[in-house]
């Protein structure tokens, strides 16, 4: 391995990341097979083993999956450093997009036109897209199905940030008592660079910032502190990747009017048209509410916890991924962020973009085109975009 003060190993981590971060469209999953055909077929930086041992850690983590591999392989390549100059180059591209369009939205009053809702439409169709894909893999049986639909029952009668982590908790409760027969048992190990003792701290930093941000936000009350707060527990604790960050910050944001529901919507549905993470939606928030201050205070709010998850969670992954407890606690969280998605999709995405027959007919086109031609979801914001000037005209 390089050694980690190398600065050209630096500088290539960087340079292949950033290309990565300029080109990654069709989210976590294409993100993943981009990485494969970089890291491992061409650069070999790691073997396939190692590659999909520590995918199936990242699934194991709250945060974004695709970024979570990226900073794990930089970290195997370049320590520390390496991690984040993997996340820097991957993630900074669709966060400058992002904080433009937001600065854009509100020099221009974009609120009005028919572009953002043709956003929300194009939300309406990814998030229905994304709700299936996770469908199928996270709820493959009645029970994982049953769990999933009293989760999305639950959130609908009682929305909230704090409903969700409850939801969460208890589907994990319920994991450990159903699926004693669904874990693997033949794991094959491999070592990390990174001390159990630094792992250890990491995890220390994370709970301690959970624990203490909210009690300093409530005795000083900053306007970016808070927003720190809230983004900082939102990449903590969500599970499943960007879609389902939606319902949780929507849940922080749009009910104490921080920003409206159609603000919040057209950054999400710009989102879809960036590469790199999904994750990034947050810089466009943070741009909304306080400026370009704000934006990079809530990118690093809501990606510092992935760094720290990576960081603590690498040396011990080989004790994590052949617990069977740890494993049968995942299925049923994962199972209940399917009912959690769910629930978001009908609100605030459904009910805000789909005001007529004529909204329901794109958002049908949309689909069918993302679902069953496979465009790219860059393509599929600038048909819906199209799509709604059209029916402007002819309506």
């Amino acid at each position: 391995m390089p050694d980690k003060t190398n600065i050209k190993t630096f500088l290539e981590i960087l340079l292949v990341s950033t290309r990565l971060g300029l080109t990654s469209f069709g989210g976590p999953v294409a993100h993943l097979a981009y990485f494969k055909e970089e890291y491992i077929d061409r650069r070999k930086w790691l073997d396939e083993k190692m590659y999909a041992d520590i995918i199936a850690l990242c699934q194991f983590l709250p945060g974004p999956a695709s970024s979570q591999v990226g900073i794990a392989i930089g970290m195997m390549r370049g320590g520390i450093v390496g991690g984040f100059l993997s996340w820097f180059g991957f993630t900074m591209p669709s966060i400058i997009i992002l904080v433009v369009f937001a600065m854009l939205y509100q020099t221009f009053s974009l609120g009005e036109d028919t572009f953002i809702h043709s956003l929300k439409i194009v939300a309406a169709a990814v998030v229905l897209h994304a709700i299936i894909g996770l469908g199928k893999k996270l709820t493959p049986d009645k029970t994982r199905l049953s769990i999933a639909l009293i989760a999305a029952l639950i959130m609908l009668l009682y929305p909230s940030a704090w409903m969700q982590l409850v939801i969460i908790a208890g589907a994990g409760i319920l994991g450990l008592r159903l699926f004693t027969n669904m874990t693997e048992t033949t794991i094959k190990p491999f070592s990390v660079s990174i001390s159990k003792k630094t792992g250890v701290s990491a995890l220390l930093l994370l709970g301690t910032l959970l624990i203490a941000l909210p009690i300093i936000n409530r005795m000083t009350d900053h306007s970016l502190l808070n927003l720190f707060d809230i983004f900082f527990r939102v990449g903590a604790l969500v599970f499943g990747g960007g879609h389902v960050v939606l319902p949780m910050i929507e849940r922080e944001i749009v009910p104490q009017e921080m920003l409206t529901l159609d603000q919040f919507l057209a950054g999400y549905g710009m989102a879809q048209a960036v590469p790199g993470p999904l994750f990034t939606f947050a810089s466009y928030l943070g741009t909304m509410l306080e400026g370009v201050t704000g934006a990079f205070v809530v990118t690093i709010a809501i990606f510092l916890p992935s760094f720290l998850f990576i960081i603590a969670a690498l040396p011990f992954l080989n004790e994590l991924r052949s617990h069977s407890s740890f494993q049968k606690i995942l299925i049923g969280v994962n199972a209940s962020v399917v009912g959690i998605l769910l629930a978001a999709f009908y609100d605030p995405v459904l009910k805000s973009a789909i005001v007529t027959g004529a909204d329901f007919a794109l958002a049908a086109i949309l689909f069918a085109l993302l679902s069953i031609w496979k465009l790219p979801a860059w393509m599929i914001v600038i048909i819906g975009v199209l799509g709604g000037y059209i029916l402007q005209l002819i309506s």
